[in-house]
């Protein structure tokens, strides 16, 4: 099992390089999280929802995503409330007081599927969420140490020695981990480092004065191009600096953004600069402008207007390239209108760049296929996935779909709008060619995202087992 000294030190990338590690070993191995708050998720062939990076782990352990291996998604709407995901399906949204009243039910759900899973795999690579250490909600936390009990699993802590002060994270968390669980804590993983390990090497040894437990690895700093769970990536991502710039795309940086995914793989594709931006002046710079996922689209519509992004994207409507994806797609709209309270009860006026309306209903559209092209538009089919409470109505005689399915991927190419529900479809090479070719741009695609991936995993497998300085599967 990963744990961490905190969020965002790379617990879900190591998982997913442990797993890649033993897959290619020959291990039937299967990744875990009892528990996942995130607002990445993607859908299942059978058509449930899961945690993306769940489902990144899943394509290392080179087998398909199972909602068993992340049986609670804990998606935040706002207000101190989140939607939860059980087993790949809407269940309710409580606030997060509310949702600890429900830890029996929640730990059942996860023992459950736990034991179901591993009687099918070799090993199974548990991941944790945050801290162990956090002594307000060990009571209640179903993803950290009571899971490690459960699957009495041997537990190695990830630290990141990027951010500074690794030896005393390492220290004080397990110091804060209560008394019972310790056994299970065999070693700690220095991540992210950069420079001579010499320099190091006091450190390690030193830290023995002070905590039984080793520091069994250290794991250089990995410029990876795998998909981020945490939004706090994105404000350390950088822009490409050097080198030929053909389009440059900027992303508007929701508070509710969700499915951020959908952007590693243009992040890839040289010649192109992506950028996540906060301020609407700046939306003049891009040659494509995007309105990403929301899991709260109200609430994002209310801070598009408040923050002058609504007048700033107004301004260039007709004069350049706009694409709303998902809860973006449905503020390209006239109105949006949520009676039912699914994400904030009320309703707002769109952006109306489409004549349309998005009613919110109780049941989630969750679905994954392949997609045959419409109006000559794309020269094969494409595959993505949709996530969404929005029931769109289009009325627009001035949209024409990509697409055989109806208001699915919508073009007005006069007015430059882009609309779709579909998430992963910048990962269609045919439908990446469309876009140069409305900028008439010969940007070269040398491999598909789902090639980078399969190097980038094997590479970071390669990384992980080359630098921990035990056999974590037998010590």
């Amino acid at each position: 099992m990963v744990q961490g000294t905190s969020s965002n030190v790379g617990k879900s990338i190591i998982t997913a390089g442990i797993c890649r590690m033993l897959a290619n070993k020959g291990y039937k191995v299967a990744p875990f999280k009892a528990q996942n708050m995130a607002l990445n998720s993607g859908v299942t062939f059978d058509g449930l929802e899961m945690g993306r990076a769940q489902i990144l782990q899943a394509e290392a352990c080179k087998i398909l995503p199972d909602v068993r291996m992340n049986p609670i998604l804990l998606k935040p709407t706002g207000d101190g409330k989140s939607q939860i995901i059980r087993l790949g399906k809407p269940y309710k949204t409580v606030s997060y007081k509310d949702y600890y009243q429900i830890y029996e039910e929640n730990l059942k759900i996860v023992k459950e599927a736990f034991y179901s899973l591993s009687k099918e795999f070799d090993i199974i690579v548990l991941e944790g969420a945050g801290s162990p250490a956090e002594i307000n909600l060990q009571k209640f936390d179903i993803v950290n140490m009571k899971m490690a009990e459960i699957a009495r699993a041997k537990v190695y802590i990830v630290g990141d020695i990027d951010r500074g002060g690794v030896f005393a994270a390492f220290k004080g968390t397990y110091d804060l981990i209560q008394p019972h669980y310790k056994k299970f804590v065999k070693g700690f993983i220095i991540n992210k480092f950069r420079g001579d390990l010499s320099l190091l090497k006091p450190g390690i040894d030193g830290f023995k004065d002070f905590c039984d437990i080793p520091i069994i690895g250290v794991i250089p700093y990995f410029e990876h191009n795998l998909e981020d769970e945490d939004s706090q990536n994105l404000f350390t991502k950088k822009n490409k600096k050097s080198g030929e710039i053909l389009l440059n795309i900027g992303i508007i940086r929701l508070p509710y953004m969700s499915n951020f995914t959908d952007f590693q793989c243009l992040e890839n594709i040289e010649k192109i600069n992506v950028e996540y931006f906060t301020k609407p002046e700046n939306s003049e710079s891009y040659d494509l402008i995007i309105i990403p996922g929301s899991k709260n689209t109200i609430s994002d519509m209310d801070y598009l207007l408040k923050t002058g992004f609504y007048e700033q994207i107004k301004k260039l409507y007709g004069k350049k390239w706009i694409m709303g994806i998902c809860g973006g797609f449905q503020m390209l709209g006239k109105k949006i209108i949520d009676s039912l309270n699914v994400e904030n009860k009320g309703e707002i006026e769109g952006f109306g760049f489409i004549d349309m309306i998005t009613e919110m209903k109780e049941e989630k559209v969750l679905k994954i296929g392949e997609y045959l092209p419409a109006n000559d538009f794309l020269n094969k089919s494409i595959c993505g996935y949709e996530i969404h409470h929005g029931n769109t109505i289009i009325n627009d005689r001035d949209v024409i779909d990509m697409l055989e399915n109806e208001s699915l991927l919508v073009f007005n190419k006069e007015k430059r709008i882009i609309g779709t529900y579909l998430h992963g479809i910048f990962e269609n090479s045919n439908f990446l060619q469309f876009i140069f070719n409305l900028f008439n741009k010969q940007i070269e695609i040398n491999k598909t995202y789902k090639v980078i991936k399969e190097e980038t995993l094997d590479k970071l497998a390669n990384l992980i087992e080359k630098n921990l300085l035990g056999d974590i599967i037998n010590d």
